[in-house]
């Protein structure tokens, strides 16, 4: 399966695209010919091997002369049949919508003014701007006031004060001078119902008001529309500063109250307990009643929870979207290699196996949504990666990246930034698919992958609000875990050990509470120090209620001498990026990818298929793809997309699961 894949990748260099809209494919018969074979009509039709295998399954096993196949069209053809939109004269009375295009950008395209389009539309656009409609454009003497570039070039500083609330009694919207439209920002207001309010993207408001990328405070005048000639008195350029000198700006004071935690201070203000610690190094050393400690400036308030969406019932196929993928084959590493076979380079080279698992997902991702109808240009790029190296320089300007409408990829976390780096200016969105790592923050980058932090803190945070007594069995080889534990949960009790690093059941005992539910975290890899305290602690609970936790992927526990049945009457607790999914959809897809693979998929094929098809949803909506962020969660087939923004820049995935083993020996949802 992985040669035919791998030697379908390398027919095409580099790079080949897919699209995905059911409604503009046309397939071509071909009738094969004494000598041909599938490679070779493949290279006829600019197609790859795997594209005519997939719409002629039985071609796998070898093609017959005068057989006939079905060709998809190439990707030049799809280029061809993509509709242009004609430049604009500068008298035209006329515009078709195209997409990505709102009443915002129009008025700037055309010199007039969003009130101008909405009183000449005003029956067209009651249901708001669609793709496809035919809009008049007045003239800009008619619009009463021409639309001006506003000066935000020049480097100005912010102002030193915060802005004060504005009293009730101040209209949400004014006029001012030269025709400018300004609004103020009132409680609960957010820049998706601001942007929507009058016409334009989140990318276009941040764009007339760079100071809300890091900020949205109370009370600040907004500019959102007309000729602006002053906005440079309430404006910071975001690239000014370095992020990290400019995030300072946007810092306040939090003295620490009673019952706080740095678990419960960091999720309060959306930023995750390294970064908090990060921002107050002497939190090191604990937590104490009375600190003064630094936080990023906004409301502390508990973000509420998205509602589940299913973006399947809201897909929207009238507008063309481009995904690009830019995963890691090193396909000329692959080319130069004269020593090793193909077969004998996918036997020990670890890191391909993984990307052509992924991959495989891709595939059938992209399969799904043709079959929706989804009208989406894909293109797969090889991000020739190393942990420190990548192709991503030569492929932005290659490949126009800029004007996709989302990216994939590449899968290690240095070159996802620096790929999120040359794109912010087009608020391009940077999707990263593997890294679990916390590092630079951009505003276009999308961490798909929980944290680390945010795992241990999930399953902290699940037995605090059960009101649980949490005790931690921790060797000497979990150094990371017990430091996490003693400065961030300091009401953890940490079970004493003996001389020689074993486990003492009286120790343990001594901890334990009657009257509430002791979760008992064991930290170790040690199959004896395992055996030894699950055994403790099953003969304990004739007098105690005793859950074993958890905090990470522990592979000693599938090891043969600790059985299954002990796990499951210890009910075993654990925080997971994936869940167990034994839905009809499930186990339909399981099928499919072994029809076609001819073996299961494994953690990456499916991770591979729940990333890239959410991207292709979240695109196939009227909304674009950060707005869709932000106002739903999905769930797919192992992983879940909780996408939260974080307290400066960007976005991460809150999406985990809380699970636990059930005496019925399955692996079932807490929370």
């Amino acid at each position: 399966m992985k040669n035919r894949i791998l030697y379908s990748i390398l027919l095409t260099v580099f790079s080949f695209a897919f699209s995905v809209s059911a409604k503009q494919e046309k397939y071509i018969k071909h009738t094969v010919s004494d000598g041909e074979t599938v490679n070779s009509i493949a290279q006829k039709y600019r197609v790859t091997p795997y594209d005519i295998f997939k719409l002629n399954p039985d071609s796998q096993n070898g093609i017959q002369l005068k057989s006939v196949l079905l060709i998809p069209p190439s990707t030049a053809e799809v280029a061809a049949s993509s509709p242009k939109q004609a430049t604009p004269k500068s008298n035209s009375t006329a515009h078709l919508v195209q997409p990505k295009e709102t009443l915002f950008s129009l008025s700037r395209q055309y010199g007039v003014t969003v009130d101008a389009l909405k009183d000449a539309n005003a029956d067209l656009l009651k249901e708001g701007l669609k793709i496809g409609q035919t809009i008049k454009i007045p003239s800009a003497n008619a619009s009463q006031a021409t639309y001006e570039k506003p000066a935000v070039e020049k480097a100005v500083s912010a102002p030193k004060e915060t802005p004060k609330v504005v009293e009730k009694s101040v209209p949400k919207a004014e006029t001012m001078k030269g025709n400018a439209t300004f609004h103020i920002i009132e409680p609960k207001e957010t820049k998706y119902g601001i942007s929507k309010k009058y016409g334009m993207t989140i990318q276009e408001l941040e764009r007339l008001n760079p100071q809300i990328v890091n900020d949205f405070p109370v009370g600040l005048k907004l500019a959102v529309s007309g000729n602006i000639p002053s906005i440079s008195e309430n404006v910071t350029p975001v690239t000014a500063k370095p992020a990290a000198e400019s995030t300072k700006k946007y810092l306040q004071e939090y003295v620490v109250k009673p019952k706080e935690t740095i678990a419960t201070i960091a999720r309060d203000f959306n930023i995750s307990e390294t970064e908090l610690i990060q921002l107050n190094p002497e939190l090191k050393k604990g937590i104490k009643l009375g600190m003064i400690l630094r936080v990023p400036m906004i409301q502390k308030a508990n973000v509420p929870k998205k509602e589940q969406g299913n973006l399947l019932k809201s897909l929207n196929t009238n507008a063309r979207k481009q995904l690009a993928l830019l995963l890691p084959f090193n396909i000329t590493k692959i080319e130069s290699d004269t020593v090793n076979t193909t077969q004998a380079r996918l036997k020990k080279d670890k890191f391909l196996n993984l990307t052509l698992d992924f991959y495989s997902g891709v595939l059938m991702a992209i399969d799904s949504a043709k079959v929706l109808g989804m009208n989406v240009d894909i293109k797969i790029l090889d991000s020739q990666e190393t942990k420190n190296t990548s192709n991503v320089n030569n492929l932005v300007q290659q490949n126009r990246l800029s004007e996709m409408n989302a990216i994939i990829g590449p899968f290690y976390q240095s070159n996802v930034e620096k790929l999120a780096e040359l794109l912010e200016p087009s608020k391009t969105p940077v999707i990263s698919p593997l890294s679990k790592e916390i590092g630079k923050k951009y505003a276009n980058l999308y961490q798909s992958m929980p944290s680390v932090d945010l795992l241990r803190s999930s399953v902290f945070d699940y037995m605090t609000n059960r009101g649980g007594n949490i005790l931690a069995v921790i060797d000497a080889k979990k150094g990371s875990i017990k430091q996490y534990i003693q400065e961030n949960r300091k009401e953890t009790k940490i079970v004493g050990l003996s001389t020689k690093n074993t486990f003492v059941a009286d120790s343990l005992k001594i901890h334990l509470v009657k009257d509430k539910l002791n979760y008992v975290i064991i930290a170790t890899e040690s199959t004896g120090m395992i055996l030894s305290s699950t055994s403790a602690m099953i003969a304990l609970q004739k007098e105690y209620q005793i859950q074993m936790v958890i905090m990470e992927n522990n592979e000693t526990l599938d090891f043969e001498e600790i059985s299954l049945t002990r796990l499951t009457k210890l009910k075993l607790l654990y925080p997971s990026l994936s869940r167990p999914n034994e839905t009809v959809e499930a186990s339909h897809f399981d099928r499919k990818y072994k029809k076609i693979n001819k073996i299961m998929p494994n953690e990456y094929a499916i991770r591979g298929f729940d990333i890239t098809f959410d991207t292709l949803l979240r695109l196939s909506q009227e909304k674009t793809f950060e707005e869709t962020v932000q106002t739903i969660s999905t769930e797919q087939i192992e992983n879940k997309f909780d996408y939260q923004e974080n307290s400066t820049f960007g976005y991460s995935n809150k999406g985990v699961y809380i699970l636990y083993y059930d005496n019925d020996l399955t692996i079932k949802q807490a929370l």
